[in-house]
């Protein structure tokens, strides 16, 4: 059987959460979440970073950073993981949902403005597949509104946006290490702040169920005290040492990543805009090879190809369900505009297997049973 995914490993992991039990320190903040923090702010070129249990905690930081509060909307597109409206709708906020742009399947930044409201308090935006939203736009359109932006970059890390690692441009940006990402720690993510000192040590705060024990850790005040409302998002040092082995070697698991994209992309090549639509790179956009999707012409076609597949012992697999479309996508949201792509272009979607160290004869297995299908359409 070839799985659409297998979590990374390097070799070092099991040898790190070894140390973090020798070093007696299991809890959140050891010795591998100080690596991992100092690798990520100086691959996100100095931006303040905190480890968290999940990308939805990282999301949920993000919410309460922005003191959404009940009443308040956020806008997003519709296209994404319930995690990035859960966030907000924990605070109380009405969803917005717009249209997606067909081509990257990100929100489509020409739809934003015209769903802005008194009560829109900010804009979410979802990198898809690690390709950038139009940030230079969505950035202009915050501004001219004071609203806040927040970055779901959960698919998104080691992508740029016109040189600028995403995650770094909004005032939040929010990553995911969930098995399925480029690097994983089992569960776990980060949220990005891009706003400032005060900002980061409220940060602090909330992550630490409110208190701010980590002032104190560094000597900054001689008692820990409850100041504020939070939560415990801090990690493991166990998850993070998982992490750490990956981010030691992320410029071999980025290059075997781009790899087998950039195949699929010159195998696939000739069937594109014919039989089936290849994914979209806009200029500007260097993308970190998350996935590799297909759209096929109807969902019927896309069913089928999954079928075939499986019969062949290959998993691929189809992804979001809008979310304006499940109960509570209509009980906490609303669409805003018309439907033209969101539906139609999530039922055409399938993704292919892509996984570090993904074995070549697999990868040749994929790409033939493929064409066998397409040539077929």
């Amino acid at each position: 059987m070839i799985y659409f995914n297998i979590p990374p490993v390097t070799g070092n992991e099991i040898k790190y959460i070894q140390e973090a039990i020798s070093a007696h320190k299991i809890c959140g903040d050891g010795a591998f979440t100080k690596k991992c923090h100092g690798w990520l702010e100086k691959q996100l070129g100095g931006s303040r970073v905190l480890l968290t249990t999940s990308g939805t905690t990282a999301l949920e930081m993000a919410a309460l950073l922005c003191d959404i509060q009940a009443g308040d909307e956020v806008i997003m597109p519709s296209y994404t993981f319930c995690s990035t409206a859960d966030a907000f709708v924990q605070r109380g906020a009405k969803i917005v949902f717009v249209d997606i742009r067909p081509d990257t399947m990100n929100i489509d930044e020409k739809k934003i403005e015209h769903a802005i409201t008194g009560k829109t308090k900010a804009i979410c935006a979802v990198h898809y597949a690690g390709v950038a939203c139009e940030m230079d736009a969505i950035m202009d359109i915050a501004r001219r509104h004071n609203l806040k932006v927040v970055e779901d970059a959960a698919q998104a890390i080691c992508s740029t946006y016109k040189g600028r690692p995403l995650g770094t441009i909004g005032d939040y940006g929010c990553l995911s290490f969930h098995e399925t990402k480029n690097f994983s720690m089992g569960e776990g993510g980060a949220i990005i702040i891009n706003t400032g000192n005060d900002d980061f040590e409220r940060a602090e705060i909330i992550r630490e169920k409110g208190t701010d024990r980590s002032r104190f850790i560094r000597g900054q005040v001689d008692k820990y005290t409850w100041r504020d409302y939070g939560s415990s998002y801090l990690p493991s040092d166990m998850n993070a040492a998982y992490l750490w082995a990956q981010l030691e070697k992320a410029e071999e698991i980025q290059r075997n990543r781009i790899d087998i994209w950039n195949k699929y992309n010159e195998e696939f090549k000739p069937y594109d805009g014919k039989i089936v639509e290849l994914p979209t790179v806009p200029a500007g956009c260097v993308h970190n090879a998350h996935m590799f999707y297909l759209k096929f012409q109807s969902i019927k076609e896309r069913t089928d190809f999954i079928s075939f597949m499986k019969e062949n012992d290959i998993l691929t697999v189809f992804h979001y369900i809008p979310l304006h479309s499940a109960p509570a996508g209509i009980k906490y949201g609303r669409f805003e505009g018309e439907d033209e792509f969101t539906t139609k272009e999530s039922e055409r979607l399938v993704r292919l297997p892509l996984y570090y160290n993904m074995d070549s004869n697999d990868l040749d297995k994929v790409i033939e049973c493929t064409k066998l299908f397409l040539e077929k359409c």
